[in-house]
């Protein structure tokens, strides 16, 4: 039996002190899943446990299954309420600024590592996404709660962008492989990719929604019969990766499938999906650390003598220009603050998503395919020593981090002294302050708050009366219910 038990032994050993490191790490800001990504490098052959892995179709195999959980996780996570303030922003993030980011990116990479642009655009795609894993997990684990707005608009930008990033890769795969040389001459490259992009999108979105309102039907069915919350994480769980293998098998993305397929389930039969989070949360942190240790163990740090320095450059291009100039042009119609603005372009996190994409080429066996690896992997780590380890403090310095209700003074210093009726006209407000009369003070404030800001409202917003500011307390539905004011010292 020593072919089981020794294994065994030694994969459940490295999860254990992973774990445990990671608890001790997570106190001082060290981002839990480097720890398990620094694991798996101290297991491998350049590390003291030695060990030679090398097989890159059971890591993507493991990858894709351990990405598909937890997108499930998160779409499960997520509530429809916040698709209010965060739906449209994601959307144009995921998709334009996916695009902008891979562009600005793969002109780094042309001038650091010397590429040719379709090498270099097939790195941009392979980096150009926000990981989920890293977003859901870091967000949870930084000590600060984000305003509404800034929260659901991280989340489900993590969740949905990944399909595009997949899109991209495999485009610029089959560009690279010549696949498209042939129809090129008359525009049928086009074609064919205007109808991938159509059928990755559409069939995910599709059977993505669909088997969600089915399995909504199912569960609301099912849950009354005194199912447990773990049997029924266990059926939702495998649920999700059905409709992730299908939609892939029939050509359609997974990953968007998975995502909308538990958002729906989530929304539509909410009292069933309550009691299975926790049981799903710890499949999400099982696949989390399966996938970091079985990348890590993939890494030979001595291979990436000759690519860190150039990679290291590519990297800060992404953290420092190429994600804050796609954040700035796809918030600008928004009307995000400046402040909103800085903190979404620096929780840019890349985790698992661009090594995983990085084993396409690799299996593809395309030239350079190793350098595109090592490159992605110098990124990971860069983002989750750099981007990963400063949440907390981004948004306490940002101030968009929402104060803990226990501490009066930090409640104070955001909501203000005074509470007013949301219902109470502008005009009598600013008869009884002192205050200048403004435009439309007939209306009730929590009607000209939500005018002044032209953008859905979260609590923590505020607005200027005259030398006095107004700020949302509370918002209810969508609607202000509960407005603070600030007078001046």
């Amino acid at each position: 039996m020593d072919f089981v038990n020794v294994p065994l032994l030694a994969a459940a050993g490295l999860v254990f002190f992973s774990v445990l490191a990671g608890l001790f790490s997570a106190r001082i800001g060290f981002s839990f899943l480097l720890v398990f990504l620094l694991a798996g490098i101290l297991a491998g052959e350049d590390g003291p446990g030695g060990y030679k892995f090398n097989d890159h179709r059971l890591s993507f195999w493991v990858g894709n299954l351990a990405l598909a959980i937890i997108l499930l996780d998160g779409g499960l996570r997520t509530a429809s309420s916040t698709f209010r303030t965060g739906l449209k922003p994601a959307s144009l993030l995921a998709t334009v600024g996916v695009l902008v980011s891979a562009a600005i990116t793969a002109g780094a990479a042309v001038l650091f590592l010397d590429l040719g642009w379709g090498q270099a655009l097939l790195l941009g795609a392979i980096v150009g996404s926000t990981d989920a894993a890293a977003v859901f997990a870091l967000l949870t684990r930084s000590g600060v709660t984000l305003n509404e707005r800034v929260a659901a608009t991280l989340e489900i930008e993590s969740g949905v962008n990944d399909p595009m990033a997949v899109y991209l890769t495999l485009t610029f795969i089959a560009l690279l492989a010549g696949t498209g040389a042939a129809a090129s001459a008359d525009g049928g490259a086009w074609i064919t990719i205007v109808r991938s992009f159509v059928e990755q999108f559409g069939l995910g979105a599709l059977m993505g929604v669909g088997g969600g309102f089915a399995m909504a039907l199912l569960l609301r069915q099912v849950a009354a019969r005194d199912t447990g919350g773990g049997i029924l994480a266990l059926l939702i769980g495998a649920a999700g990766l059905s409709v992730f293998a299908a939609t892939g098998w029939l050509g359609g993305s997974g990953f968007l499938s998975v995502y909308l397929f538990g958002l729906i389930v989530a929304n539509r039969a909410s009292a069933a999906v309550a009691p299975t989070l926790a049981a799903m949360d710890g499949y999400a942190w099982l696949a989390q650390a399966g996938m970091f240790l079985l990348l890590g163990l993939l890494v030979t740090p001595s291979d990436l003598a000759q690519s860190w320095l150039p990679g290291l450059a590519v990297a800060l291009v992404l953290i420092v220009v190429a994600r804050p100039v796609a954040v700035w042009i796809c918030l600008w119609p928004f009307r995000f603050s400046t402040q909103e603005t800085w903190f979404i372009s620096w929780v840019g996190l890349r985790g698992a998503v661009p090594i995983v994409l990085a084993l396409f080429p690799l299996l593809a066996g395309l030239p350079q395919a190793g350098l595109m690896f090592n490159v992605a992997f110098v990124v990971v780590l860069v983002s989750l020593l750099t981007q990963g380890t400063t949440i907390g403090w981004a948004a306490r310095k940002l101030g968009v981090a929402m104060p803990d209700p226990g501490n009066e003074r930090a409640v104070r210093a955001v909501f203000r002294d005074f509470a007013l009726d949301p219902a109470l006209p502008v005009q009598q407000v600013c008869d009884f302050y002192g205050l200048p009369v403004p435009a439309r003070a007939e209306l009730p404030l929590a009607e000209w708050i939500a005018h002044s800001l032209r953008r859905p409202p979260v609590a923590g917003d505020s607005v200027p009366l005259g030398s006095a500011t107004l700020v949302v307390r509370d918002v209810a539905q969508g609607r202000i219910s509960a407005v603070g004011l600030g007078l001046p010292e």
